[in-house]
């Protein structure tokens, strides 16, 4: 898995130098003479004049004023316009997928959904480029995506949302708006530095603790002391003293337990705590991994 990080983290930054090395090119190979243009009133006169639509006649004039005829370039200057695109919709994408990120027990950070968000830049980009100022296109394409149904299960909401951001990167970087795509990049992520900071430590899970004991008064003051010192907020559910039959009673608490504070190092403070009474601890979680509350 560190090694699939690695190439991930080293093709992103193979990407970022590849989009440099691109846009310089781009400026330097871009033509700085520009072809002619025809007024309005010529294009009136090479067409026959008016439509005989008032409307019509309008909106062609506006659209002719308001959008002169780009020089044509050649395909060397294409191709490069091209990957400067897609590999700027790759590092937009890869800062904000491998982000600093303390990595929690629950939230461990999946390379799958890394990928996923960077793929989903590189596609989107690549539709604003297919789809240009064709309507009909961007028809066709909008009917054959919504073909396509996603059904992920992503533990961490926020990685959803950091999908569609990667999503409007890349039609960012499609449309040729770097400078958008770059602002919206770097908002994203200092967003979501202000959003993860301290999430370990706001965020926690709601656990059931067993506690097999001889003594279930005394265990059960020396874990009230353990859990007021970790500040861990919990309630006996129930409170079973040992007698002739069993002597070893139980004590049953709920609690809620921090993303940060494992069960295993909760456990061998307990069992410190009270070693010679207590016998055995269990844990359990009646609700999914998934329910995380904050």
């Amino acid at each position: 898995m560190r090694r699939a990080k690695l190439v991930t983290l080293i093709v992103v930054a193979a990407a970022a130098t590849l989009t440099v090395i691109l846009y310089l090119s781009r400026e330097r190979m871009t033509p700085t003479t520009v072809g002619s243009t025809t007024a309005p009133a010529a294009n009136a006169e090479r067409d026959g004049g008016a439509t005989g639509n008032p409307f019509l006649d309008v909106v062609s004039d506006s659209l002719a004023t308001a959008a002169p005829s780009e020089p044509s370039r050649s395909w060397v200057d294409e191709v490069f316009s091209i990957l400067f695109r897609l590999f700027l919709a790759v590092v937009l994408s890869g800062v904000l997928a491998f982000r600093p990120r303390k990595d929690v027990n629950l939230f461990k950070r999946s390379l799958f959904v890394s990928q996923t968000q960077i793929l989903l830049a590189v596609v989107a980009a690549a539709l604003m480029m297919i789809v240009g100022d064709n309507a009909a296109r961007a028809f066709a394409i909008f009917a054959a995506v919504s073909l396509v149904r996603f059904r992920t299960n992503i533990r961490d909401p926020k990685e959803i949302t950091v999908l569609l951001i990667s999503l409007a990167l890349g039609l960012a970087a499609g449309v040729g708006r770097w400078e958008l795509g770059i602002a919206l990049c770097l908002f994203a992520l200092a967003l979501l530095w202000l959003l993860e900071y301290n999430e370990s430590e706001q965020v926690f899970r709601s656990m059931e603790l067993t506690v097999r004991t001889r003594n279930t008064e005394r265990s059960q003051q020396l874990l009230k002391k353990l859990f007021k010192e970790n500040k861990i907020d919990t309630e006996v559910r129930q409170l079973d003293p040992p007698d002739e039959k069993d002597p070893i009673g139980s004590l049953v608490y709920y609690l809620n337990l921090r993303l940060n504070l494992s069960t295993d190092r909760l456990s061998d403070l307990i069992m410190k705590r009270d070693p010679e009474n207590i016998e055995g601890i269990q844990w359990s979680q009646k609700k999914g991994a998934s329910d995380i509350y904050q």
